[in-house]
């Protein structure tokens, strides 16, 4: 077995064990695209868990860009994850500002950051997963805008599928993904919340109105899947309707997302399986959707941008930049404060 068949089979482990949606979706996707495809989500797996894992954070973060900037620099870290992605890179001609944006979200993540509005988690959902999105584009040699501008409709309400389900976990780790202007319209605090999560009505209707959202986009989605290349067509519905499954569990739950926790079995997820199999098969005889030329979600256009190549140079990391150097201040900052405090105590 040479190095990069090692490397290859060690991401698919990551994916077996690390996303089991995407992994079942994936045996869909032929294997020109879905080899380079758990290449992709190995390492985005590896970014997710690094910060999320770890007590440290912004340390996380900064170190994820260090492996992203030697991944562009043709000079991997040595590990599984880096080395395979590293060679979809140079094999993908992949931008820079599509995984940089991916980084930007989960540097949001440790710095805490909540969102007021639907806009505000739309845009985080932008970086999290509608990055993904296009990046899956680009393995699919996809560049046209108004494909990207449906598959970020597609990573978005993934994302807002995953923050409903995940409204209770999130409140044990003191995380909000909800709007706070929808907190406010309730007459509630964030901190009121966490102290005491509870399915209220309130915050179940704020569940639906985020799985009304994702599906409306499921939908819109659809219409970009058609021009995606045959081949690929079954491995994308099925995405779509696994996660979209997600959100109905929640539904049938009654949006009560901190009791219980949604999820889906296996002969859901074969089911749904089947289903993206003949619906791929639909797409061939029938004519193009016009909802395929809507125009993007404002919080996803400069990923559109991006991944067409219409993205100016100058304009591509200047938000990373910026959150980034914030990282380091805040990192510079609790370092000193830990090296003052030892220096008390002794």
């Amino acid at each position: 077995m040479t190095r990069a068949d090692a490397d290859m089979q060690a991401c698919a482990e990551m994916i077996r064990h690390g996303s089991l949606s995407f992994h079942a979706a994936s045996k869909l996707l032929p294997g020109n695209v879905r080899q380079p495809a758990l290449a992709l989500y190995a390492f985005c797996r590896l970014a997710d868990d690094a910060v999320d894992l770890q007590a440290e954070k912004a340390a996380a973060v900064l170190q994820l860009q260090d492996r992203l900037d030697r991944v562009y620099e043709g000079r991997p870290r040595d590990a599984a994850p880096d080395r395979a992605f590293a060679d979809v890179v140079e094999r993908f001609d992949m931008p820079r500002a599509l995984p940089d944006a991916l980084l930007e979200g989960l540097a949001w993540d440790a710095m805490g950051r909540r969102y007021a509005t639907l806009s505000d988690v739309i845009g985080y959902s932008a970086r999290v997963a509608a990055a993904v999105g296009a990046m899956m584009c680009v393995l699919m040699r996809v560049r046209d805008p108004d494909a990207l501008a449906r598959a970020c409709d597609l990573g978005v309400a993934m994302q807002l599928t995953n923050i409903a389900r995940d409204v209770g976990e999130d409140a044990l780790e003191r995380r909000l993904y909800l709007p706070t202007d929808w907190l406010d319209e309730a007459g509630l605090t964030p901190e009121a919340f966490f102290a005491d999560p509870r399915p209220t009505k309130a915050i179940r209707q704020m569940t639906r109105r985020l799985v009304m959202e994702a599906n409306r986009l499921y939908y819109r989605s659809e219409a970009g899947i058609a021009a995606l290349p045959r081949a690929c067509r079954p491995g994308i519905f099925a995405a779509r309707h696994i996660y979209a499954g997600i959100g109905g569990q929640v539904q049938r739950a009654g949006y009560d997302s901190i009791t219980t926790r949604a999820h889906t079995s296996k002969p859901q997820k074969i089911g749904w399986l089947m289903l993206s199999a003949m619906q791929a098969g639909v797409t061939t005889v029938m004519p193009r959707s016009a909802v395929l030329y809507a125009r993007p979600l404002d919080e996803v256009r400069f990923l559109v941008d991006a991944a067409a190549d219409r993205l100016p140079v100058w304009a591509r990391q200047d938000g990373l930049i910026d959150v980034m150097a914030r990282l380091a201040a805040t990192d510079r900052e609790r370092r000193e404060a830990l090296i003052e405090g030892r220096s008390r105590a002794t």
